[in-house]
């Protein structure tokens, strides 16, 4: 068994961003290229963007800490505390509205 403390990681990963010339910072909570289900945290400074991207496969984003907008094409969800977003399966963005942490899982397409 392993425990791991989503919030001291959170806390960790936004002042990783903050020193970090590209305001973000990220962690594989679990997984790894060997597992099919993959945990990371990702802190974003306010106004950081992760741009457009593919979905790996199935996909959530839990967010932990501040506020995020993610958006498809012409469509977008706004995220904070607490609210777990599912990623749509196409290109995405995901935008820090403010400093911002939140655990993307993925389960990754056979």
């Amino acid at each position: 068994m392993q425990k791991s403390s989503l919030t001291a990681l959170a806390r960790q990963q936004l002042e990783l961003a903050h020193a970090a010339s590209s305001g973000r910072s990220s962690s594989t909570v679990y997984g790894g290229h060997e597992h099919q289900l993959r945990q990371t945290m990702i802190a974003l400074t306010a106004g950081r963007v992760l741009n457009e991207h593919e979905n790996p496969g199935e996909a959530t984003v839990h967010v932990l800490h501040g506020r995020v907008l993610l958006g498809a094409g012409e469509t977008s969800w706004e995220g904070a505390p607490g609210d777990l977003l599912i990623v749509p399966d196409c290109r995405h963005t995901l935008e820090a509205l403010e400093d911002a942490a939140v655990l993307l899982t993925v389960a990754k397409k056979s």
